[in-house]
């Protein structure tokens, strides 16, 4: 009689996952918002005036020349090994977008923006894994996915910008019931009820930041994000009457887990823009990136059975499972470089009159096309996994390459510019190797290993 219940129990269980199902990376974290920030390797903290200045830095969306409305789309690869084989690692793909709203206040230039990554196939997906299960723990459906971000930036003097706003993720919480009469003989018979409730709540963090203009040589930023935790909390319970060959057992069976299903690190960011040179733009940005608060996503689970069995009926009931012994992570705190190379390689077609930064107007070529180029070196913040964890990590060398097509002043209902950008981008994780402490523990030694590869578009109206 144990069996079927517990069956049962762990069917619950599945049903609650299931009904919360799809979350997603944070696919600005690892693979950039825009194709234009991708290209650059993210390296843009000085230099965002679209919709994409909502993640990397929203004091840029004061520098925004007119309302601009921007959408795109990007796909990632992913293909994570260990041991040779694929960890099945999902891939990443939705619609990246936004608008900017600039304006004046008391004669006060000012913005508004809004900036979002909406998975294509789900608002949030749930996989829960045993801590010894071996895991690409930062790539491996770590974080929530629908990103959306709402700021604020003025221009209070001619040099200086200053922003801020607020970013939400999606959270799940679940809860899963069956109550009613289960005929162990003849389940067709069964008179069950279920109950499923699951929603999505929003998590907030905030967003500063600031830029400020460095005479001819360029800009300086910095930029602050807040760190996220996304809680799943799913409840299972089972209520009611087993029938086994006339025998009526009622039965009650519980079970609460509680984990944090993604957790997103605080960050600064420190950015400089250089644009001394004509047709060219270097920058070069370093993230603090604060990973040793990070929080085990492992699961702290409570199960409870119980059962009045008529007296002449033995029923040994099993113990309560054991809660699981959650081991620190102890992850390290790592400093991120980001260069990112922006060169105007043609330029053709008459003068056109085009609104630029400050109000001021500005002669540009009809046609223009913009090559770009980036790079990033994320140190992994994940400490030798010798004991009983196996969180799988990896320094990531990621390179990008991008090109854009500007149409300056096409209409007249288009006084600003129509822009077409697109990216490529190869992360290259090299070979590690996991020696354990231990080797007959669970999984022994491995190598792992791993790429990873980003392709998008996006195109921005500005008016």
């Amino acid at each position: 009689m144990r069996r079927p219940f517990y069956t049962a129990a762990a069917a619950a269980l599945l049903i609650g996952l299931l009904a919360a199902r799809r979350a997603r990376a944070h696919a600005p974290d690892t693979y950039g918002l825009g194709a234009r920030g991708a290209a650059m390797g993210g390296a843009l903290a000085a230099d965002a005036t679209d919709f994409s200045a909502g993640y990397y830095n929203p004091a840029g969306l004061a520098g925004a020349t007119g309302l601009g409305l921007s959408i795109g789309y990007s796909y990632a690869s992913n293909h994570l090994r260990a041991n040779g084989r694929d960890t099945g690692a999902r891939d990443v793909h939705g619609i990246a977008g936004g608008l900017v709203a600039p304006g004046e206040v008391l004669g006060v230039p000012f913005a508004f923006g809004l900036a979002t990554f909406l998975p294509d196939d789900g608002l949030s997906r749930i996989k829960a894994i045993r801590q010894e299960t071996p895991r690409w723990e930062l790539y491996d459906d770590r974080l929530s996915i629908l990103f959306l971000a709402a700021n604020v930036a003025v221009r209070p003097l001619p040099y200086l910008e200053i922003g801020g706003g607020v970013a939400f993720l999606a959270s799940t919480r679940g809860r899963f019931s069956v109550t009613g009469r289960a005929d162990a003989l003849s389940p067709y018979d069964s008179a069950l009820r279920h109950e499923v409730d699951a929603d999505l709540t929003s998590i907030r963090y905030p967003q500063l930041g600031a830029r400020v203009r460095a005479g001819e040589l360029g800009f300086v930023g910095i930029t602050y994000r807040g760190e996220a935790k996304l809680p799943l909390s799913i409840d299972a319970q089972l209520k009611g009457i087993v029938d086994f060959a006339g025998i009526e057992v009622p039965l009650l069976y519980e079970l609460e887990s509680r984990t944090v299903d993604a957790f997103l690190p605080q960050q600064v960011v420190v950015g400089v823009s250089f644009q001394r040179i004509e047709r060219l733009r270097v920058n070069l940005d370093v993230a603090w990136v604060d990973w040793s608060a990070y929080e085990s996503p492992v699961a702290r689970t409570r199960a409870h059975l119980e059962a009045e069995p008529p007296p002449e009926v033995p029923l040994d009931l099993p113990e309560d499972p054991r809660p699981t012994s959650v081991v620190p992570l102890r992850f390290e705190d790592r400093l991120v470089p980001r260069l990112g190379v922006e060169y105007l390689a043609f330029a053709a077609g008459g003068p056109r009159e085009v609104a630029g930064q400050g109000g001021r107007k500005e002669e540009r070529r009809a046609i223009e096309v913009p090559l770009r180029a980036g790079y990033v070196y994320e140190r992994s913040p994940v400490p030798p996994q010798r004991g009983a964890t196996n969180y799988i990590d990896a320094d990531r060398h990621t390179m990008s390459l991008g090109a854009g097509a500007v149409l300056n002043h096409p209409l007249d209902e288009l006084p600003g510019s129509l822009r077409i950008d697109v990216h490529g981008q190869l992360s290259v994780l090299p070979e590690v190797v996991v020696e354990k402490d231990n080797p007959a523990d669970f999984v022994g030694d491995y190598r792992a290993s791993g790429t990873m590869v980003s392709l998008g578009a996006t195109v921005t109206a500005a008016f």
